[in-house]
């Protein structure tokens, strides 16, 4: 049973006020609150148990060792995944990307070699590809959403040709909360020969992903967005591509030997884990991924589909509010601009003094501004912990900012 006042019970920071009035959180998109469960496993872990992993011999390295590896079965299960091996554990998507940019993409693209991308992506699922486009003349292929912000899944099939390498697409839109047809996507692709990646950052969050039945090479998931710690993620990566790679950072762990003259890989998914990794991060991670599989991630779906439902009844009663996007598949996210009004920014901050946390700028999606001619727009996310009554109490401060700059 899905409980929402325990679960609220479960995250400190939402008894706190902002400037005097309860706070409001719709700022989940950007990175989620943490919950009690995963503040004192942190602090537990450096507190009581800390140490480096892998390397000592000694119980407190053991025990790290132990918790540290912990965390990729979490991940696994979360994912679908059958085999661990499989899951790279990271300090979030965009490192994640850039491995597989970096290790598997640098060593095999080409001059004229395409990427497919949809017009809605985030920074993180654009920049790498643009750096194998300046270095090695790759060529980004571009695929727009329809004007009600959803992605037609055979426009992007019909844009892999000949020449396609890869198609790199979102499962969510992290400003309009498209749901992309990302298995239709991969089972298409994969006739044809060509790996998907997955940036699943937002999808992850809000619903079940399995990424053995979506049958994807590569999907990327960021842990402050799963109400876990910044600095921690992962990358699931099937195992033929793992054998396709090259390691992206190189040092401590990722080695098996050293010598002058020669070195020796360790095994994936080690090898594509250099250095000393962000272990209470991770730690805090895997907490993070268990207590959301306890809640059940079909019941924290319909939930919030209960909020975004209420919300789009809600903004359809506002003549006054643009939306950006109102897609047939859609997550609990709402970007939207006040017809006339000041810049987003003054809006956000209108929406602050009410208590209410949102987001104003263009999210790291530029391609998608130029695609809408706007700058910057307020976004509103929900999470599993936000309400119906939030979002009454959101529209009401939406109204003031309305009088205000009107």
């Amino acid at each position: 049973m899905f409980d929402i006042q325990k679960i609220r019970e479960d995250f400190p920071i939402l008894a706190r006020r902002v400037h005097n009035n309860p706070l409001v959180y719709f700022d989940n998109a950007a990175s989620a609150q943490k919950p009690k469960v995963v503040i004192d496993a942190i602090t537990n872990a450096y507190a009581n148990e800390y140490a480096n992993v892998h390397r000592g011999l000694h119980y407190l390295s053991n025990l790290s060792t132990e918790k540290f590896e912990a965390v990729r079965n979490s991940v696994a299960n979360f994912l679908g995944v059958k085999d661990e091996r499989e899951i790279i554990l990271n300090s979030g998507t965009t490192e994640g990307i850039n491995t597989i940019a970096y290790g598997w993409a640098m060593p095999r693209f080409q001059k004229g070699d395409e990427i497919v991308l949809s017009t809605m992506e985030h920074h993180a699922n654009i920049v790498p590809w643009h750096l194998l486009r300046e270095r090695l003349g790759v060529v980004l292929k571009w695929v727009d959403m329809e004007e009600s912000g959803d992605l037609d899944s055979q426009k992007v099939i019909d844009a892999i040709s000949s020449k396609t390498k890869l198609v790199a697409i979102t499962h969510m839109s992290n400003v309009l909360g498209t749901i992309v047809d990302v298995k239709c996507i991969s089972k298409a692709a994969k006739s044809k020969g060509v790996p998907v990646l997955i940036d699943g950052s937002q999808a992850a969050v809000h619903l079940p992903v399995d990424v053995t039945s979506i049958g994807c090479d590569f999907y990327a998931i960021t842990g402050h967005k799963l109400y876990g710690p910044s600095g921690s993620g992962a990358i699931y990566v099937r195992q033929e591509r793992q054998k396709e790679m090259q390691p992206f950072i190189a040092g401590g762990n990722m080695i098996s030997e050293v010598h002058k003259d020669v070195i020796t890989y360790n095994d994936p998914p080690f090898k594509f884990e250099a250095g000393t990794p962000g272990i209470v991060e991770a730690i805090g991670f895997g907490v993070a991924l268990d207590y959301l599989m306890n809640i059940g991630m079909d019941a924290i779906a319909t939930h919030e589909k209960n909020i975004c439902d209420y919300a789009m009844s809600r903004f359809d009663d506002i003549d006054w509010l643009t939306l950006q996007g109102k897609p047939m598949s859609k997550g609990a996210i709402f970007s939207f601009i006040i017809n006339g009004a000041a810049h987003a920014h003054d809006i956000s901050t209108i929406l602050d003094k009410k208590g209410v946390a949102v987001r104003a700028g263009h999210h790291c999606a530029g391609p998608l501004m130029d695609y809408f001619g706007l700058t910057a727009t307020c976004r509103a996310s929900i999470g599993m912990y936000n309400t119906v009554g939030e979002v009454d109490i959101f529209i009401n401060a939406l109204e003031l900012a309305h009088e205000l700059f009107s």
